[in-house]
């Protein structure tokens, strides 16, 4: 596994777009960056518009391309999510990528990027907020962004109240992002392997039923069977049918994993939340879960 190699003060990023366009600026998001030393790039597609998407998918390409490549860039953050990875995956060659890795961070629709990229090559990336994300986000989420990116310690431990949490201890490869995401990229090239690997999962917007039918396709497709943990972050904005569907968000997943055996921790500060805290997909983790509280450790 090739690990990229943690930021230094000075050194510089790139703020790319690779799907939807942003709405107003990411002045705040650009200052917090610069107050952490770092010196910021921003990419055409962060200010263009092509109907729903930041510029047409050749832009979107040529963008993340150019900060892939580019031996001065140190790190490559999403500005936003929304919808459009998927349609400039194929065209990246991540060969410069994989010879000089570099950080790769964002949430949302960037896990088809971190799921290509944990299936392609192994090299570790952030599931983190992204630029525009950064006007709204908690201090603990941006604090945990820059830990990663600097190469400190961000080992997560927090209680959750909401809903009984599965108990268990397991080590193995962190992976995973948006479930719908998950579920799009299955049977692709960029569908990572789950077996021996903590799954994380989050979602927004969702119906009831659909997240039971996205969970039930992975359960058919056998991504449970082997896994050693699965952390469950936010599940937000969910909307229910009439009649309701019948059960909570954790109901629903529980159904789907009641016949193994690895510890579920439900509650988890990371998603389409203020209190987005970065993990590090890819890299080596330590899952406590008792009935409340929760632990994530990295094995550095």
């Amino acid at each position: 596994m090739k690990i990229p190699p943690y930021l230094q003060p000075g050194d510089r990023v790139a703020v790319v777009c690779p799907a939807s366009h942003i709405k107003g600026d990411i002045d705040i998001g650009v200052k917090t960056l610069e107050s952490w030393g770092l010196t910021v790039q921003v990419a055409p597609s962060v200010t263009s518009q092509f109907h729903q998407f930041a510029g047409e998918d050749s832009l979107r390409t040529s963008d993340l391309q150019h900060a892939l490549d580019d031996p001065e860039i140190k790190a490559v953050i999403a500005g936003r999510g929304g919808y459009g990875s998927v349609r400039i995956i194929d065209n990246l060659d991540f060969s410069q990528f994989t010879a000089n890795p570099k950080w790769l961070v964002g949430f949302s629709d960037v896990t088809v990027i971190h799921s290509h990229i944990q299936r392609q090559f192994s090299i570790p990336t952030i599931h983190g907020q992204m630029v525009k994300s950064f006007a709204d986000s908690t201090f603990e989420a941006l604090e945990t962004l820059k830990n990663a990116l600097f190469g400190k310690r961000m080992d997560i431990t927090y209680s959750s109240t909401d809903f009984p949490n599965r108990s268990g201890e397991s080590e193995g490869i962190l992976i995973g992002g948006n479930l719908a995401i998950l579920q799009s990229v299955l049977a692709s090239v960029s569908d990572v392997k789950y077996d021996d690997k903590i799954l994380f999962i989050e979602d927004v917007g969702e119906s009831h039923y659909n997240i039971d039918r996205m969970l039930w396709t992975l359960k058919r497709a056998d991504k449970f069977n082997n896994l050693k943990g699965l952390i469950v972050g936010g599940f937000t904005s969910l909307r229910d049918s009439a009649p309701p569907f019948g059960q909570r968000f954790e109901e629903i997943i529980m159904d789907k994993v009641n016949e193994f055996d690895f510890p579920v921790a439900f509650g988890f500060p990371a998603g389409h939340i203020d209190d987005n805290r970065a993990l590090v997909l890819g890299r080596k983790v330590k899952l406590h879960v008792e009935e409340i509280k929760v632990s994530l450790k990295y094995s550095f």
